[in-house]
């Protein structure tokens, strides 16, 4: 059967060959066919002479010329944009080899060109200077990278984690940073910086960082009170840290780290040795904080000496030590869908999201959960692209209380129509914002962008303008009230913003805080830092461009008063 398919797939194709021969003799006899681009409009003879803008950064209304050929012919039938937006040209100023013209007032940091009859001739970078600039002073140079790089292995920060002494913590899917990783010992998810930038291993020793699994890093979070302060809670997607050994990969996706970054351990005396001749075996070494879960961990909290563990699991795992061997581990399991309270030893806390009488968890969410946040008195508020929780309906958005049950009074109302993406509180204007794909939100318009009050409920002073283009995956408000915004998207109502932007507390675009180019990528988490002449902002996630520049997945912003 299979030789009588290849056979009459041969007919076919010497068929069609010979088709297609017989095709091109007949053209070939009426000769050659008229030119397929022949009519096309002839280039005009425009060109520009000046490669680069004088000065350098300019403000917007300022009044810029450059030279260029060729101009007179076509001096009443032009016109002159700055990355996208008019410009007013000014006339008296310009002629056959001189072009002056205003820089417009909502114009950000691009290309400039000029359009006429039908045809573009681009020009050099005008750089709009504004109330947002990259931190020329910022040390990171080549930031978070995969040595393995296939095309597809990624080098995301996902997590920011500011420490007492000034120094930040990195949480990512990275095997290198700053180029001071090798092949026997990288740095696996993992990384401190100083608060300049600068890479730094002064007090910490990671070793080889996050193995096994996805060798990922989502959430740290640093344990501030109690006993077990200072130390660390780290989540994701790993088997390990610190070791390569596979009978070693006894993680399940959560760690504790001691305030120097090693593995929070404990060691055992006496266990099961099945093979007694190894009598290293008698011993062992396990993580004193003995719990983990069987999927992937978006977020960690920790509230009252307990760890809030959130993401898309469906078990709750601790090891029996009992009957775990060197070799070989034994683990309890309870079914506990995508959150689970956990005591400091790891034992499950059964008083959260779980029901005794069928030893297992609530239902949970009928979607994935996508971000999660939590509140000062220690309710937890998801959101992601469920529409119920607990068999409750909660679209896209839910409030816990410290039971795990859903909280009623959350007054998130109808919710969104489509999914949220990302979630932030700001504890100093008490408001929390969202961003996804949705465009409403509890019954109000909301193009991928809303701000709440801390009850969930909207704010009613907040108007967003249409997103076009793409979709928003990340918000956060600042201490003063604007709003960082970035995503897929090209423009904010009839404004164009390349994946980034600054709103008002009001939704209407921050006036002087919208002058940077384009962004490329997504942005996963963000820490603010007060400074004399405004803020400074460190953002993380998959940056690839940012006005300009290259970030390698992090960036520092100065954002003037």
């Amino acid at each position: 059967m299979l030789n009588n398919i290849k056979y009459k797939f041969k007919l076919f194709l010497f068929g069609a060959i010979g088709l297609t021969t017989a095709l091109v003799s007949c053209q070939k006899e009426k000769g050659l066919g008229q030119d397929p681009y022949a009519g096309g409009k002839k280039p005009l003879d425009l060109t520009f002479v000046s490669k680069t803008i004088e000065p350098d950064v300019v403000n917007a209304g300022d009044v810029l010329t450059v030279r260029v050929k060729g101009l007179s012919k076509y001096i009443n039938d032009f016109k002159v944009y700055v990355n996208e937006i008019e410009a007013e040209v000014v006339t008296a100023s310009t002629n056959d080899s001189t072009l002056t013209f205003k820089v417009p007032l909502t114009a950000s940091t691009g290309s400039m060109w000029i359009t006429s009859q039908g045809q573009s001739f681009f020009g050099p970078i005008v750089k709009v200077g504004g109330k947002v600039s990259v931190d020329a002073s910022w040390k990171v140079i080549n930031g978070a990278t995969n040595s393995s790089n296939n095309g597809f292995s990624p080098s995301t920060i996902f997590d920011i984690e500011a420490l007492p002494g000034g120094n930040y913590f990195l949480g990512g899917a990275f095997n290198d940073f700053e180029l001071n990783g090798t092949e026997k010992l990288p740095i696996g998810g993992i990384a401190q910086i100083l608060g300049s930038g600068a890479y730094s291993t002064s007090g910490v020793n990671f070793g080889k960082g996050a193995g096994g699994a996805d060798k990922s890093i989502y959430s740290i979070t640093r344990i501030p009170t109690g006993s077990q302060a200072g130390k660390y809670i780290i989540a994701g997607s790993f088997t390990s840290f610190n070791s390569t050994r596979i009978n070693r990969q006894t993680l399940n996706n959560v760690a504790r780290l001691n305030t120097n970054g090693t593995l929070d351990s404990l060691i055992l005396r006496d266990v099961i040795n099945p093979k007694p001749q190894e009598t290293y075996k008698n011993g062992d070494t396990v993580a004193a904080f003995n719990a983990g879960v069987d999927g992937l961990v978006r977020k960690t909290f920790v509230f009252n000496e307990q760890v809030y563990l959130v993401g898309n699991f469906n078990n709750y795992k601790r090891m029996y030590l009992p009957n775990s061997s060197y070799d070989e581990k034994v683990y309890d399991y309870t079914r506990m869908r995508q959150v689970v309270r956990v005591n400091m030893d790891g034992t499950m806390d059964s008083t959260f999201h779980y029901n005794k009488s069928t030893r297992q968890s609530a239902i949970g969410a009928n979607g994935i959960i996508l971000d999660a946040m939590m509140q000062s008195d220690g309710k937890l508020i998801l959101v992601g692209t469920f529409s119920t929780f607990n068999g409750t309906q909660a679209n896209k958005i839910v409030r816990l209380n410290l039971d795990g049950s859903v909280d009623n009074s959350f007054n998130a109302g109808s919710g969104a129509n489509s999914d949220i993406i990302s979630i932030r509180y700001n504890a100093t204007t008490n408001k929390i914002v969202v961003g996804g794909t949705f465009t409403s939100f509890n019954g109000k318009a909301a193009s991928g962008i809303n701000l709440l009050n801390a009850d969930g409920s909207n704010v009613t002073t907040f108007t967003g303008q249409p997103i076009t283009g793409g979709i928003t995956n990340f918000v956060g408000q600042l201490n003063n009230g604007k709003i960082i915004v970035s995503g897929s998207f090209n423009k904010y109502g009839d404004y164009l913003r390349q994946g980034f932007m600054v709103l008002e507390a009001n939704g209407q675009l921050a006036v002087g805080y919208n002058n940077t180019g384009g962004f490329q990528g997504a942005i996963y988490d963000m820490v603010e830092t007060s400074v004399a002449t405004g803020t400074q902002v460190i953002l993380v996630g998959d940056i690839l461009r940012f006005n300009g520049t290259l970030p390698h997945n992090i960036i520092r912003l100065n954002f003037a008063n």
